[in-house]
């Protein structure tokens, strides 16, 4: 133990208890100061006093990593087991639920009959019982046995790094009324998180404040000090309850100063004036359409070009229903762009999407996107492709004409980040699917610059564009430093899509599926098959498509290892990979179909390992009507827009998270004639046929975005959490706090609107370095 001066939350944690355990507690959990130890929150308390895990559930599931501190109350005999090897059960109870907890080969001597068991270890159920398999364990003192003699019992099992640990432990904390349990690992397990959160608070100087004393009075706040005290030491249910409500509050604050000290960075800075209301490329593009624009893209619109036509940069997110036309106004606000003597670029995160928004873009515009050519219209521009597959002499002439200014609209992948990209004069910047993207990426389109007509400190305007909906918590977290367009209404002519879920084990309703599919093709329709895999690679390993872990099986919990707050995501899968229920790769079922009933139809495959004028070619061709059946992974999940195509299937859909199964059916039914869903999985949890069953029952995409959120959490929510953001979260709950947000970006706009560097506020800058991490909040220079 070092020495026992006062501490704060800004102390190095070497400083502040035992170099080596100190060390340990940055490399298996990233604790780097006396700050990160104390937001490491505990996720539920084990006692009398409070009876809550902070996640609103009250019962552990099947596969939960739990921790469990309960009394031995019978050891049964050994009896054989699998290959020889001896089965010892012992019942452990605690004041809630019994387990059997089960040891093979051996019985640790020191678990005998009453003593009090500290376990941890992942929960499974035997007969209708709660069962853990060899849990880690320790041995708590009490009536049965001293404290030194739990020390050296548990020592006896321990390696020798373990004995260090035990060392520092204070096991009494261990039998206090409530006992905090934290996520913790193998080497830095929860009784020795236990002990430093009581070493340091014992010396913790008071928190100083972050809050203004009315904003504190108004929603009826606890003190910084007292919360940070009282989430690791509460007196009982209610004062646990009243810091955490005190502790969202300081996360939601920090998360909306950040986002309000970057939209004042943006607000000061100058940007082109785009005005030129019914300029000749959006006036043409109008007359050329088949239809008229809907109420609300005329609205949104309204609102993109008010915000283009000022002298600071517009920074707008357009999201929306899927197909409700977002991508026909972005490309108006191109035009208006253009019209105005400036450029435009579509920012894509896929080589597919890009070549499928060049193709619909210039189909749209016609002789408007031929200048230079015979029969182009009189105002006509030039739109242009820069992706990474392109060969030099591609390359090389897409880069001339965005430099001189032919290209007046550039569409382009990750390519268009790269130095030697320069615009002649950009003034709209246009990112779809914007959570693929950081903002550090956006923000290095956006420094291309304006051109010479403008001085070097102005930026173009922006205009980011989510998938799917997103929920209001969300926009609020991720957005907050945006202005919000929204799109609910659907063109006209769009028909209703039917979704059903088709249990595996039900062949008649799987034979029924694959006869429909073959009923549509033999009349002259196209059917999507979606895996959620591409299939073995040349290393024999399997390849996903485009998912992130959580996405391959979000439903199983955290591992002990993860930090996991009230509004997180629920972390990696804790299921070997072998023990996972093998998934259809897009390979393999191409292979099946082509083999079977469907052989005599057009089938093609199509996944991100085909080379690029390969993939370009295929989606050409279904766009072609000259393929019938089009097996995919989830490269066709956005932007492709294939009128004839009416049914899609998607293998294992269990795999799927719920807005990505509603954004990958968006692609059907949007020819004038209704669409069909198949979701086919194999899954034997009834809360993932319950996920699936409440997907075929609504097409509203903004109550799933919000269903979404509930079951999965923050960190999934938009795809990959590239900030990290939820895993700064322990007590703020996107799915349920939306008022603390609201009031916190209320409060974060007054204090940045005054105070924009919060010299005034160092409370508050301090804290929020603490949540965040780093003085502006690192996650917004990587959402």
């Amino acid at each position: 133990m070092t020495s026992a001066r006062t501490l704060t939350l800004q102390t190095p944690l070497a400083e502040a208890v035992d170099p080596e355990i100190a060390d340990a507690a940055t490399a298996e959990l990233g604790l780097a100061t006396v700050g990160d130890l104390l937001r490491h929150f505990p996720f539920r308390y084990e006692g009398g006093a409070v009876e809550d895990d902070g996640t609103r559930r009250s019962e552990p599931r099947i596969g939960d990593d739990v921790v469990v501190i309960g009394t031995v109350t019978a050891i049964t005999p050994p009896r054989a087991h699998h290959r020889g090897k001896k089965m010892f059960k012992v019942q452990v109870v605690n004041k809630v639920r019994a387990y059997d907890v089960t040891f093979f080969n051996y019985l640790p001597k020191p678990i005998q009959p009453d003593r009090q068991l500290l376990l941890i270890g992942r929960l499974g159920e035997f007969n209708g019982k709660l069962q853990l398999t060899h849990p880690v364990w320790l041995v708590l003192p009490d009536t049965t046995i001293t404290s030194a003699e739990a020390l050296a019992a548990n020592e006896a099992g321990s390696t020798k790094a373990g004995s260090k640990r035990l060392k520092f432990a204070d096991l009494s904390l261990l039998m206090q009324p409530t006992v905090p349990i934290y996520h913790g690992t193998k080497n830095m397990p929860t009784w020795l998180i236990l002990s430093l959160v009581d070493s340091v608070l014992k010396r913790l100087a008071p928190v100083p404040e972050s809050l203004p004393p009315a904003f504190l009075a108004l929603h009826a706040l606890m003190s910084l000090d007292d919360a940070v005290r009282a989430a690791h030491k509460p007196d009982g249910r209610a004062q646990a309850d009243r810091a955490r409500r005190r502790l969202a509050f300081d996360e939601a604050v920090a998360i909306e100063t950040a986002l309000a000290r970057r939209a004042h960075d943006v607000g000061i800075v100058g940007a082109p004036p785009l005005r030129a209301p019914d300029g000749p490329l959006q006036a043409g593009l109008r007359e050329r359409l088949p239809f008229s624009l809907t109420a609300g893209q005329e609205d949104v619109l309204a609102e993109i070009l008010d915000d283009m036509a000022r002298d600071h940069p517009m920074t707008r997110l357009l999201q929306g229903e899927v197909g409700s036309g977002k991508t026909l106004v972005a490309l108006l606000a191109m035009l208006a762009a253009v019209d105005a003597g400036h450029q435009a670029v579509l920012l894509a995160p896929t080589e597919v999407l890009a070549t499928q928004h060049l193709l619909s873009i210039t189909a749209m515009l016609g002789d408007l996107a031929e200048a230079g050519q015979l029969g182009a219209a009189e105002a006509a521009t030039t739109v242009t492709l820069l992706t990474g597959s392109m060969t030099v002499k591609q390359r090389r002439a897409a880069l001339l004409r965005i430099v001189t200014g032919e290209a007046g609209i550039v569409i382009g992948t990750h390519a268009l980040l790269e130095d030697t990209v320069e615009f002649f004069r950009l003034g709209l910047v246009v990112v779809d699917e914007q959570h693929r993207f950081g903002v550090e990426q956006r923000d290095r389109l956006r420094r291309k610059g304006t051109g010479e007509s403008t001085d070097d400190d102005s930026m173009p305007h922006l205009l980011v564009m989510t998938a799917t909906p997103i929920p209001r918590t969300v926009a609020l977290a991720q957005f907050g430093d945006m202005a919000t367009s929204v799109l609910r209404e659907l063109p006209r002519g769009r028909q209703p899509i039917q979704t059903s879920v088709v249990p595996e084990d039900r062949e008649a309703w799987v034979a029924r599926a694959w006869a429909r599919v073959d009923e549509e093709v033999r009349s002259g329709r196209q059917v999507y098959v979606v895996c959620p895999r591409i299939g073995d690679d040349a290393t024999g390993e399997q390849a996903k498509a485009g998912f992130t872990d959580e996405d391959y099986d979000f439903e199983a919990p955290a591992t002990e290892a993860k930090t996991s707050g009230r509004g997180a995501s629920r972390g990696e899968p804790v299921v070997d990979e072998a023990e996972k229920p093998k998934t259809v790769s897009a390979i393999e079922m191409y292979d099946q179909l082509s083999a079977g009933p469907l052989g005599e139809h057009r089938i093609a495959l199509l996944h991100g390992r085909l080379p690029a004028d390969e993939k370009s070619e295929i989606m050409a061709s279904f766009a072609a009507g000259e393929i019938d059946v089009l097996v995919a992974t989830t490269v066709i999940e956005v932007g492709v827009d294939v009128a004839n195509a009416t049914t899609m299937v998607v293998r294992d859909a269990d795999r799927f998270g719920i807005s990505q199964l509603h954004q990958l059916r968006g692609r059907v039914g949007r020819g004038g004639l209704p669409g069909l869903c198949l979701l086919i999985t194999a899954t034997g949890s009834e809360r993932t046929l319950e996920r699936l069953q409440k997907v075929a029952e609504t097409v509203d995409g903004f109550a799933l975005a919000q269903l979404d959120l509930e079951y999965r959490g923050f960190g999934d929510i938009l795809g990959v959490d590239q900030s990290g953001l939820a895993r700064r979260l322990s007590f703020l709950d996107l799915a349920q706090d939306g008022d603390v947000l609201a009031a916190a970006r209320d409060l974060a706009y007054e204090i940045v609107g005054e105070d924009p560097d919060l010299e005034r506020h160092t409370a508050l800058r301090a804290m929020n370095e603490v949540i965040l991490g780093g003085d502006r909040g690192d996650y917004l220079d990587k959402a």
